[in-house]
């Protein structure tokens, strides 16, 4: 595999030491699990879904969480009391692990199961801190004086 110099990156970004341990990561990230099936969409400019098809699975035999930037979603098949014949399966139960890094402010506000698809509902919300601002260049105070967008409607 090759490794790839960012340095030149660093020249003109300043605190972006997550984004080189990010880019580190990636090199040397495993193959992607293709199991279960899932679609990211984005539903709305800050509003996003992620759609896994779980097909036989329970809703007690899903858990989602969330640990600072990442949302794991696992699924742990409780195995059946008795096993039956198969003439041919076609139907994978096993289970499964994912793992999504998630960007600053992204949230999970919500979760559903319904025929078979697990839907989980994301919203990025930024705080008012965050949002750029206009700043007045020889003031009598360094301050901020509104949002951008504010400025552009008047």
């Amino acid at each position: 595999m090759r490794n790839f110099d960012f340095s030149p990156l660093y020249r003109s970004a300043i605190g972006f030491d997550r984004l080189a341990h990010l880019f580190n990561e990636a090199q040397r990230a495993e193959a992607t699990p293709s199991y279960p099936p899932y679609n990211i969409e984005l539903v709305t400019e800050d509003q996003y879904r992620i759609s896994m098809a779980v097909a036989g699975f329970d809703r007690s035999e899903i858990e989602i969480e969330t640990e600072r930037d990442v949302l794991k979603v696992v699924g742990r098949k409780a195995k059946p009391e008795t096993q039956g014949t198969y003439l041919h399966r076609g139907i994978a139960t096993r289970d499964f692990e994912h793992n999504f890094r998630l960007a600053d402010h992204v949230k999970v506000i919500g979760a559903r199961l319904d025929n078979g698809l697990l839907s989980i509902e994301l919203q990025r919300e930024i705080p008012e801190a965050h949002k750029p601002r206009r700043i007045l260049i020889d003031g009598e105070a360094l301050r901020s004086v509104a949002p951008v967008d504010q400025l552009q409607a008047a």
